[in-house]
């Protein structure tokens, strides 16, 4: 027995679920849903989803300690404008599922709506199991006032969220959610919630060329416009995450789930990202020295991450550090998570100009391809400029809701 097994919280590093209290099984019911108050059942929290999905070949274990800090309201600024509520269900006394409920303010006052989410939803395959924790989770919401529910979302727009509905054969890649087929059926089957939006991802090869007449026509615009494109300078980190906060906090504001990212998340996201950074993937589109763009590409973390088990010690060694040290040197796939572009110099080629450029570095780097990711459905110009450049979708990720 672990020797945190006793220890109480209302207190350091698990979300509040005072107003949370365990739930009585329905009649007949043979689970049992409890709200996570203690470190022995944080860490039950976390570890879950390592056996659920033991022997998966697609799964990567997330870092324990990364999965600690996210969840700790006082190491994550999420937690300053958000509620949330984790949830454990026990069938037997075993545990089996889990499932976080949240409410996020600023999401609410931007869209002014009245929405909770759910999310970090993992179970064993039982229907039962299934509504229990999508119950526990809608009632939460609705006991929160809300009106309607979404999800999932680990913990919004701005995390990784959505429910991998097509593409199960390969692996996710770096801040990519991942889950087997039959989350689907709880979701749709037994829940009963609907799709609200899907998301895609695509997959670029390194040796595909763009078009010609797209590399000709993006050639033309860099030079017409000025437009000088230029990695992240690390020496001044501090004044390109300003840089980049303002394009975002710009490109995004009018994208279905958007909600801006605070001063503080962006920074705490930023300072995590920085030790995985390649400036040569971190590209920056300025305009008579106005930076109107960027693109943030990242090495496949999870190529490494699948080697080590979510440990980086075992016994106090350092064996798992030794091991993502290594695996990372062999990592040969990127992803693109973001490129946005501010309104005023948008449909004027800039885009095309940085997956250009992302691609030429990506190649020199030897990576043999890599996935853009995510995109809404619905955002044709985007998706056809992808399609155009190489990519081909490969994965669908869905985000549903449902009254309260």
């Amino acid at each position: 027995m672990s020797e945190l097994a006793q220890e109480p919280i209302a207190a350091e590093g698990v979300p509040s679920a005072a107003d949370a209290p365990a739930q009585k099984p329905r009649r007949g019911s043979t689970v049992q849903v409890e709200p996570v108050t203690t470190r022995e059942g944080l860490e039950a929290f976390i570890r879950l989803p390592d056996r659920l999905h033991s022997g998966d070949p697609n799964y990567v274990p997330p870092l324990h300690m990364e999965r600690r800090d996210f969840l700790d309201p006082k190491k994550n600024p999420f937690f300053e404008h958000a509620d949330v509520a984790l949830f454990l269900a026990r069938q037997r006394g075993k545990i089996v599922g889990r499932i976080a409920a949240v409410v996020d303010r600023n999401y609410n006052a931007f869209h002014d709506v009245k929405v909770g989410w759910f999310g970090m939803y993992e179970a064993e395959d039982d229907d039962e199991i299934a509504d229990a924790l999508l119950s526990e989770a809608r009632a939460w919401v609705r006991a929160k006032g809300m009106v309607k529910m979404l999800g999932p979302a680990n913990f919004s727009s701005n995390h990784d969220w959505g429910l991998l509905v097509e593409g199960f054969d390969s692996p996710p890649v770096v801040m990519m959610p991942y889950n087997p087929r039959y989350y689907v059926r709880h979701v749709e089957e037994v829940a009963g919630l609907k799709k609200a939006k899907d998301l895609w991802a695509f997959w670029m090869p390194a040796d595909v060329d763009p078009p010609e007449k797209v590399v000709r026509i993006a050639e033309k615009v860099r030079a017409k416009e000025g437009i000088v494109v230029r990695p992240l300078d690390l020496r001044d980190f501090a004044g390109e995450v300003a840089r980049i906060k303002e394009i975002y906090n710009s490109a995004w504001e009018k994208n279905w789930g958007f909600v801006p990212v605070t001063d503080k998340e962006f920074d705490h996201i930023a300072k995590d990202m920085k030790t995985l950074a390649v400036p040569d993937l971190l590209l920056i589109a300025e305009v008579k020295g106005e930076p109107v763009a960027f693109s943030m590409t990242l090495p496949d973390l999870n190529q490494a991450l699948a080697k080590v088990g979510g440990r980086l010690t075992t016994f106090g060694l350092p064996i798992g550090l030794a091991k993502f040290l290594w695996y990372m040197r062999k990592i040969d796939r990127a992803r693109l998570i973001t490129l946005g572009v501010k309104e005023p110099y948008r449909k004027r080629g800039i885009d095309a100009i940085l997956y250009l450029d992302t691609l030429r570095a990506a190649r020199k780097l030897g990576y043999v391809g890599g996935e853009i990711s995510w995109t809404l459905e619905d955002n044709l110009l985007v998706n056809r400029s992808i399609e155009m450049m190489g990519g081909k979708r490969y994965k669908t990720y869905r985000i549903y809701e449902t009254e309260v």
